[in-house]
This record gives structure tokens, sequence and C-alpha cells, in this order.
């Protein structure tokens, strides 16, 4: 299993336009990555050098887009999810953008974002994964629940990315608040006596701590999405070694918006409707690991088998989190670093 994002900075000049053609900067999170053969693509089609500048996380590029708004570090941005967009509009960080959508997109339209500066781009659900195997050797049912994860006998086995830099760990701090109302922080208090490690974001929590993960992880519980068990599948084999809690979902949206204020704005515009063209939307799932928002789109033939998705996957109001968001986010920084 691979599940690696491939670096993905700056476009070659494929043989057209010399060294004068002009750069549109991309900044995204750490996670972005698309096939070259597309970009390279993108880049002859439109006479422009994509540069992507990775930024993090979600959480931290949203803070960096929102200190650097006055002066942008690039033209257009890609990886503001859902829980942290209301922000980086709140600050004035996105011009309005004029992008004809595919089919199914605007169902993922952003709440509030009537100037609707925001595209759509993609969509998963951060739901509690499970090593089955680790499970299926110590003959010991796996957790199903957000309470199963407080129970001793599964101490010191779950390992989820920071809320506060980690935008699925800001997902699963939310499913928490949707499962518990006020009493959220009672049930981190349990969590973290149950021996819960906090790592810095998804990468660290899946590929270096989860058992599953690639590396040499030794917790077999893990904080992912819901089509992370597609990608558990042993070469040759028919099953899945990873499931996720689909009691334990809490959905998440990707956009991309113009910089307001960026140096090229008009190759901006270009990126937004290359990002929902039918041929980055197809190529979303193998690339990052996403469903796309358009209607239609092909997903690869594993993810209908092992890519379940939730039926009910848990929500908040998003007015709710803009308005709590910070306030949450300190208190749950103040029981997790106790």
């Amino acid at each position: 299993m691979t599940m690696t994002s491939c670096s993905l900075v700056g476009g070659d000049d494929d043989g057209a336009a010399g060294g004068d053609r002009e750069t549109v900067v991309l900044v995204v999170h750490d996670s972005f990555a698309l096939p070259e053969d597309l970009v390279a693509d993108f880049e002859k089609k439109n006479d422009l050098t994509l540069e992507v500048r990775k930024s993090g996380d979600a959480g931290e590029l949203t803070n960096k887009l929102v200190l650097t708004k006055s002066n942008p570090v690039g033209d257009v941005a890609f990886g503001v999810d859902n829980a942290f967009a209301s922000r980086a509009l709140d600050e004035g960080v996105f011009a309005a953008a004029d992008v004809d959508l595919p089919a199914g997109a605007d169902a993922y339209d952003l709440p509030g974002d009537d100037d609707h500066a925001l595209v759509p781009v993609d969509n998963g659900n951060v739901c509690v994964n499970v090593d089955d195997t680790y499970f299926a050797k110590k003959k010991l049912d796996p957790p199903a629940t957000f309470e199963d994860l407080t129970d001793p006998r599964y101490k010191n086995l779950f390992v989820t990315p920071s809320a506060a830099t980690s935008s699925p760990g800001l997902a699963f701090l939310l499913a928490t608040i949707a499962e518990y109302g006020d009493d959220w922080p009672a049930y981190w208090k349990r969590l973290m006596a149950n021996g819960t490690r906090i790592a810095s974001g998804w990468t660290d929590a899946y590929q270096v701590d989860f058992t599953q993960g690639g590396g040499a992880g030794d917790r077999p519980i893990v904080t992912s999405y819901d089509s992370s068990p597609a990608f558990t599948v042993p070469e040759g084999g028919t099953t899945s070694t990873t499931s996720a809690l689909l009691d334990t979902c809490f959905l998440q949206v990707e956009y991309a918006g113009t910089l307001a204020g960026g140096d090229n704005p008009e190759g901006a515009k270009k990126v937004l409707a290359w990002l929902v063209s039918p041929e980055v939307q197809a190529a979303l799932p193998d690339s990052m690991y996403v469903f796309p928002v358009a209607d239609g789109v092909p997903l690869p033939t594993a993810w209908a088998t092992f890519a379940k998705r939730p039926t009910a996957p848990k929500t908040v109001d998003p007015d709710e989190v803009t308005a709590q968001r910070d306030a949450w986010l300190r208190e749950w920084t103040d029981l997790t670093t106790r």
C-alpha cells in the first residue's frame, strides 16, 4: 500500500514557448498531488508555467493565507476546507470567482459564500480507521464508536492529528462535538486518559504511527478518510487490511480560490477552471485519495468495494463553526496538553 503524495513544485517547460511565458503561483497544502502530465498539459494549453508552493496542512495553509493577505504568497490557493474556510472569507483572503462549475459541484457550495469566492474541488469523509489485521491477531473486536475509543481495551491504541494544525484533526474534533454537544470536553478528557496520541498532522498520524501506514507504527486506530481502506488492499489480494468506522465520520470539502491582490488573476482563473475540469476531477481519487465533486466521474474499481461512504456523516452548523472554532480550539489545546 502506498499513500504518499508526490512532490509537485513547478512545471517544466514542455518544449513550448521557451522561458518567457507567464507564471501562475498555486499555493497548496502538503498533500496536494496531481500527475505531471496533467500539469504539463495545463501549462501547454494555457501558455503558463504553474508554480506550486506547499504550505503545510490545510490549517497551516489557511493561517498563512490570512497572515499574508496584504502581500499574497501566490495567485490562487487550493486546500482550504469547510472547517477553516469561513475564517479566510471573513479576512478577505479570496476575490470573487467567476468559474463554470461541473454538474453536481454546487451541492458542495460553502454556506455563506454569497460571492462564490471558493470553488469546491473535492470531498471526503474524515473517519476513524482501524487495522483489522491487528485486532484479528489479538482476537479482539475492533472499536466501532466514539465511546469505544475510551474503553480500556483500546488504551494507547489511537492516534489522531492535531485539531489545531490539521484539517482532518479539526474534522474529528467537530465530529465529536456533533456527537456529544456541550459535553465534548468531558469526552476528550476520557479520550486522553485512555492514552490517545496527538500527531502534528495526518501524514505523521497515518504514515508514521498507524500500524498499516507503511512505516513502523504502533497504533492500530487512526483518524483518516473513508477512502483509506481502498489503499490497504495487499497486491493480489481481495480484502482490505483496514476499515473505516462509518459512525464516526465528518464530511470534509476542499476549495480553491483566487487570492485577492495576486499578481496574475487571469492565470488564477484558468487554474480554478482546470481544477474542476473532467481531467483533474478524474485524477483526484488516485492522486489525493478524495472524491471528485463533479457528477459522473469514474472512480477506481477498488473504491466501489473498499471506499464505503457513511450514510449519515456528523455535521455541525457552519455558522456555529465560524462563531465557536477559535474557542473550541483553545479549549481543545488546553485539554490535550495538560
